[in-house]
C-alpha cells in the first residue's frame, strides 16, 4: 500500500475507555497532528480521536474533480486506509457504527465523504468541511445502502478556490438520497479554511441539538 494504515495518531480519551470515536482526516499538505488540533474544539469529552496520516502528506496527487483513474493508485490506497481504520475500531475496540463519527477538511473531507458514500451506514455523524464527493461532473453516483438519518454537515465557502459550490450541493443531494439528515451551509466570500460557526454546528449535531437553518 502507498499509505500506511498503521500510521495514525490519537487524542482525547484512550480508545479503550471512550464511548465514541471520531476519525479525523487531514487535507493536502496537512498532517494527522494538524487535524487532531480540532479535537480541542469538540465539547463532548467522551471522544477518542483518531487521525491517519497520508504518505507525503497528500492522499492523492491531483484535484478531486479530475477523473478518478488519474489519482490512482493513491486514491484506492487512501480509501483502504479508512476501511482498515474503521474495521480496526470495530474489531479491536468494539465500537458500533453509531459510535463512529467522521470529520475531514479539504482533501481529507473529499476522501472521507467518498468513503462514507461508498460505505453508507448509520454513523454517529459525518462532518465534511470544504469538500465533496470525488470525481468529475459526469461521474456515475451508484452508491447503495442507507445512512438511517445520520446527521451530515457540509460546510464550505461559496467561492472556494478548490471546491465548487456545485459539488457541495451535489454531495448534499447524494447524502439525502442515502437517507442522511443533511445540513449544508455555504459561507459568503469565505477563504478555504475552517471557521468557528462550522465547529459550533459540529458540536450542536454531536449533542443532538438542531442548529439554525442553513443559509445557502
Amino acid at each position: 500500500m502507498i499509505h500506511n494504515p498503521n500510521n495514525i495518531r490519537t487524542a482525547g480519551k484512550p480508545l479503550e475507555e471512550a464511548s465514541k470515536v471520531m476519525i479525523m482526516v487531514h487535507g493536502r499538505g496537512g498532517s494527522a497532528r494538524d487535524i487532531l488540533a480540532l479535537s480541542n474544539h469538540i465539547q463532548d469529552k467522551d471522544f477518542a480521536f483518531v487521525a491517519p496520516e497520508a504518505q507525503g502528506n497528500t492522499w492523492y496527487p491531483y484535484s478531486f474533480l479530475r477523473p478518478m483513474n488519474e489519482n490512482e493508485p493513491y486514491l484506492s490506497s487512501a480509501l483502504e486506509v479508512l476501511a482498515s481504520l474503521r474495521g480496526k475500531l470495530q474489531a479491536d475496540f468494539n465500537f458500533k457504527l453509531l459510535q463512529i463519527y467522521w470529520l475531514g477538511f479539504s482533501q481529507g473531507a473529499c476522501l472521507m465523504l467518498e468513503f462514507v458514500a461508498r460505505h453508507a451506514a448509520e454513523y454517529g455523524g459525518v462532518f465534511g468541511l470544504s469538500g465533496g464527493v470525488i470525481g468529475p461532473d459526469e461521474t456515475p453516483r451508484n452508491y447503495e445502502g442507507s445512512m438511517g438519518k445520520t446527521p451530515v454537515f457540509l460546510g464550505c465557502s461559496d467561492v472556494d478556490s478548490h471546491v465548487p459550490k456545485k459539488r457541495v450541493l451535489e454531495s448534499e443531494a447524494i447524502f439525502q438520497g442515502l437517507g442522511a439528515d443533511v445540513m449544508t451551509k455555504l459561507y459568503p466570500n469565505f477563504p478555504h479554511s475552517i471557521n468557528e460557526d462550522e465547529l459550533n454546528i459540529v458540536n450542536l449535531l454531536i449533542a443532538g441539538d438542531q442548529p439554525r437553518p442553513a443559509i445557502i
